[in-house]
């Protein structure tokens, strides 16, 4: 376990996963995350959704990057906002990859299937407003407990955008609705990473001033 030093800047009494009930509430997530993946990457390729595609991105990176917040639960504070690090940058390269392939539907001429895209929608809001009150107690504390909870919450406010253009594409029968929802989602994916990368560089900072005796 790591040792806490009063007055230690590097530490500020973060809360950093060192909890049986935190890391049960985790796996459960971790779970539903997998769980959902599978789902709503199948019902992106059946409903031709780049929206519900993204969203499942985002499910299967959250699923990895959860396993490894799990895994550095009780490492030393570097360790832990070395691997916030990583789960900042898988955010930014899924934006990137997101954005691209949206670019590249923006030329083709099929609409996505509205009623996929709503029902799907909907499952996956259910299943990430289940993880949001399973991490409630939790949505503060170190980057790698944070960025936990950005995702989960990132993954909320993508699915009611997933259910929304469901909607738009039904009333209007164009596949626009759906590329901007996805375009969305990268821009939000985008500004969840630089928050993650920010606080994670602040303690690793702060992790090596105090090794080096500076506070």
């Amino acid at each position: 376990m790591e040792t806490r030093v009063a007055g230690c800047a590097c530490d500020n009494d973060q809360f950093d996963g060192q909890s049986p009930s935190y890391k049960r509430a985790l796996i459960a997530v971790i779970a539903i995350n997998a769980v959902m993946f599978f789902v709503e990457m199948s019902a992106g390729f059946l409903g031709g959704s780049q929206a519900l595609k993204a969203d499942a991105l985002d499910f299967a990176g959250d699923t990895a990057t959860y396993a490894l917040s799990l895994a550095v639960i009780g490492a030393a504070l570097h360790t832990r906002a070395t691997a916030a690090l990583i789960k900042g940058a898988s955010l930014a390269l899924m934006a990137v990859f997101v954005l691209i392939t949206t670019i590249a539907s923006a030329f083709g001429d099929v609409s996505p299937a509205a009623p996929v895209m709503s029902g799907v929608g909907l499952l996956a809001l259910g299943a990430n407003v289940a993880s949001i009150f399973i991490l409630l107690r939790w949505r503060d504390g170190d980057s790698n407990v944070r960025s936990v909870w950005l995702c989960s919450r990132n993954d909320a406010i993508g699915n009611i955008a997933v259910i929304a253009a469901g909607g738009a594409v039904w009333l209007t029968g164009s596949f626009w609705p759906d590329l901007i929802v996805a375009a969305l989602l990268a821009s939000l994916f985008a500004k969840s990473s630089y928050s993650i990368i920010a606080q994670a560089m602040k303690e690793r900072r702060a992790s090596l001033n105090f090794a080096d005796g500076r506070i």
